[in-house]
């Protein structure tokens, strides 16, 4: 306390002097003029040497705090310029101090009516940049941690803080300037609670579909999306708390309201992206007309085919061996056959568990479809590639189907030209 008396003493010795000197120069009648504008000035000159010091403070106990540890938040609180914001509140309320100290005793107590009422609506401006660079300072603590899902629900809910503190923080500075009571305010609030409900619907769904998307995991920024209601596909950029913008494929950004990732079918393929794979789900339409069974001399064309070699020459010991015990069977109908359709979708199976570039832990399928309307028969081949990347998934998918639609030659097959099936 004994030194508090001594700054006040100090700048009360200020003032003092201030006023002796102008009045030397200026009448009684004039004098408080250049004396109030000097003490601002002594004012201003004193919040950015206090301001200084605070900052200089704060920045030499960080050195020391990251010589001895390794704490992120506190990287991120530096990066956000947050202690900054302490040091601006710290010289204010000490400018609060001085200014009491300058204009003592009543001596031009209109003009410290008005600067009292100013430093503290900087403060309360000082507090609401503090907190904004707070929240910043959690935002850029979750980014160097990679927390992309508690990223999401703190953005959901800061956000809200930051709009209903905004609106508060107003509140208190109007009820400084004007001096208006705070039961005069509340009552006006309760009054447009409705209006307000209103005009923050899509704030308060905001917040929900943050926290549900944060907590169910269900995506990320970054995460490669799909929304079949916009016809949309590309990668997240942004969950904010009102839109959600999404970087399409052809590099053109989309926003969609926030709250309807809650309420609309999403599409996520970066698990696909994150387990290098991707479905292959795709149909060869053949004519009925070309199938057939195989005779003799099928059996020694495509027995030359590595692939199916071993099948064939399996399958035909077996017609053989029931044609010895049944001569009836030698009739198509009456026994075992091959069809080339058949032979084919053998052919199509070991094709794609040969290849290196189809995952063999997945499924690999080759099924019949439904005839469709033109009358062709759809072959659909399911399986999945061992990459996920579009080009490289586009590639591996045409060598397949250029493969195929050429081989299917080579088994009398006929494929119709339809454009969808």
């Amino acid at each position: 306390m004994k030194e508090l008396d001594n700054y006040r003493d100090f700048l009360m010795d200020i003032s003092d002097g201030i006023n002796v000197f102008i009045y030397q120069y200026f009448s009684k009648s004039t004098a408080w003029i250049p004396q109030v504008i000097l003490k601002i000035l002594v004012l201003i000159a004193f919040y950015f040497i206090v301001d200084f010091l605070f900052k200089i403070t704060f920045q030499f106990v960080r050195q020391l705090a990251f010589r001895k540890s390794r704490f992120l938040f506190i990287e991120a609180m530096h990066q956000a310029k947050f202690p900054q914001s302490i040091s601006h509140i710290f010289a204010l309320s000490l400018c609060s101090f001085a200014l009491n100290s300058l204009f003592y005793e009543g001596m031009h107590q209109v003009t410290k009516g008005v600067l009292d009422k100013l430093v503290d609506v900087a403060k309360v401006i000082v507090v609401g940049g503090a907190g904004l660079r707070l929240y910043k300072s959690v935002e850029l603590y979750y980014i160097l941690l990679k927390e992309e899902y508690k990223l999401i629900a703190f953005k959901a809910i800061s956000q809200t803080i930051k709009i209903f503190g905004g609106v508060i923080l107003f509140f208190i500075a109007i009820k400084i300037i004007f001096g208006i009571s705070s039961g005069t305010i509340l009552g006006s609030l309760g009054a447009i609670t409705a209006v307000l409900v209103l005009v923050f619907r899509d704030t308060i769904l905001g917040v929900v579909t943050g926290i549900h998307v944060a907590t169910s995991r269900t995506l990320k920024v970054g995460d490669w999306i799909g929304i079949p209601k916009y016809n949309l596909e590309g990668n997240v950029l942004e969950i904010s708390l009102l839109t959600t913008k999404i970087q399409n494929f052809d590099k053109t950004i989309s926003t969609v309201p926030t709250y309807d990732l809650m309420t609309t079918e999403i599409r996520n393929y970066q698990v696909m992206t994150e387990g290098n794979k991707r479905r292959i789900k795709r149909s060869i339409i053949f004519n009925i007309n070309s199938f057939k069974f195989l005779k003799e001399k099928d059996f020694e064309e495509l027995g030359e085919i590595k692939l199916i070699s071993g099948y064939l020459a399996q399958k035909k010991e077996e017609i053989e061996q029931q044609r010895i015990e049944d001569p009836t069977t030698e009739i198509d109908l009456n026994g075992l056959q091959l069809t080339n359709i058949g032979v084919f979708r053998k052919y199509v199976d070991k094709y794609l568990r040969s290849n290196p570039h189809i995952d063999q832990n997945e499924i690999v399928l080759v099924r019949q479809m439904e005839v469709t309307d033109k009358g062709g028969l759809p072959l659909e081949i399911y399986c999945f590639t061992v990459y996920s990347g579009l080009e490289n998934y586009e590639r591996v998918q045409s060598d397949i189907f250029d493969h195929l639609l050429v081989a299917a030659k080579e088994f009398h097959l006929e494929i119709m030209q339809v454009s969808k099936i």
